[in-house]
């Protein structure tokens, strides 16, 4: 990885420091500006936890360049590595604000547990890949060997069901992160991956690196959306917020959300900047990130305006079984903002 790492920075052109500057400003501005009432009403700490995944770039953004500073004493950002930690976390207490997949959280809220979900972070950032060269789109998968990671979590339960809805019949062995699928993957142990960002671009390069090309041979979103009729949109992950955060400092939603998407702006204006706060946090070198954000579709849209998609999305998820979204579609009370 070292020696990939610095065969890629040279083709990687750094972004001026006036720009960086510049867009570090704009970060931390628009959150002041978004609330600058808030300052008295400021949280002691702001632990925010985010997926091995894009969205969690974001939060890296927001946390390095200052933007939530002026919503807590102390702001801290920890990547969970599997959802039953994310589960387990917010069970106990330990987690109270995270990015999440939205299906997850509506299953939750649905159980009781009074999550609420504040935006959407990422329209989609799952891909199917498999050696260059091979059939591409769904098709090419059927009857062909498929790792994919969380079985019966969200990147599971979106391919079966559009497996369903197109009657193809793909053999699929379940991992137990994203990392453990392709590298099954570049062993030669499974024909195809099912892979979010940016473990999809780590198989990508890992596959050059090994004289093994690999391509991204279904675009789950674009399948998705001829699916929905509302275009290549999974609205996949969000930040979701529990009862007692929100009952303690239910005045700091707004303006998180706020910080969050002038962060997303950054992110997509400066990538190389975001990938080295990132870095760390990801445990990925930063030109890694910096060729997978392009492939994240990073946004920060507000719960109530994303809930069209949303509900298509947990709709066709919960088809075969409603039980994986709580037994119904979530109400009003769902949506935080």
């Amino acid at each position: 990885m070292r020696d990939m790492e610095t065969r890629m920075e040279t083709g990687i052109a750094k972004a001026r420091p006036s720009r960086r500057s510049l867009l570090a400003a704009m970060g931390a501005g628009a959150a002041a500006l978004a609330a600058p009432a808030v300052l008295r009403a400021a949280a002691p700490r702001l632990a925010l936890w985010g997926p091995p995944a894009g969205p969690t770039v974001t939060l890296a953004q927001a946390v390095a360049s200052g933007a939530l500073a002026g919503l807590a004493g102390e702001v801290s950002l920890t990547v969970w590595r599997t959802p039953d930690e994310l589960r387990a976390g917010l069970t106990s207490g330990g987690i109270d604000l995270s990015v999440m997949p939205v299906q997850a959280a509506a299953n939750l809220h649905n159980r009781g547990m009074g999550l609420t979900l504040v935006n959407v972070m990422t329209n989609g950032l799952l891909h199917v890949i498999s050696p260059a060269g091979g059939p591409a789109g769904l098709a090419g998968i059927d009857g062909r060997t498929v790792a994919v990671p969380y079985a019966n979590d969200t990147p599971d339960l979106i391919l079966r069901a559009l497996i369903a809805r197109h009657g193809i019949a793909p053999r699929i062995v379940t991992t137990g992160t994203p990392i453990e699928a392709a590298q099954m993957l570049l062993a030669g142990g499974v024909d195809a991956a099912l892979l979010s960002e940016p473990a999809a671009t780590v198989a990508v390069l890992r596959g050059a690196e090994a004289g093994r090309p690999m391509a991204r041979a279904v675009d789950i979103q674009e399948e998705w959306g001829a699916v929905t009729g509302l275009g290549p949109v999974v609205p996949q992950a969000g930040l979701a917020v529990t009862r007692g955060f929100a009952e303690a400092h239910g005045e700091l939603i707004a303006p998180l959300h706020d910080a969050l998407a002038a962060a997303t702006a950054v992110v997509l204006a400066d990538p190389a900047a975001a990938a080295s706060h990132a870095a760390a946090p990801l445990d990925l070198p930063a030109p890694v990130l910096v060729r997978s954000i392009p492939h994240c579709r990073l946004t920060a849209t507000p719960a109530r305006d994303a809930r069209p998609a949303i509900e298509a999305m947990l709709n066709l998820i919960a088809a075969a079984d409603a039980a994986i979204i709580g037994g119904r579609l979530p109400g009003e009370e769902f949506y935080a903002l």
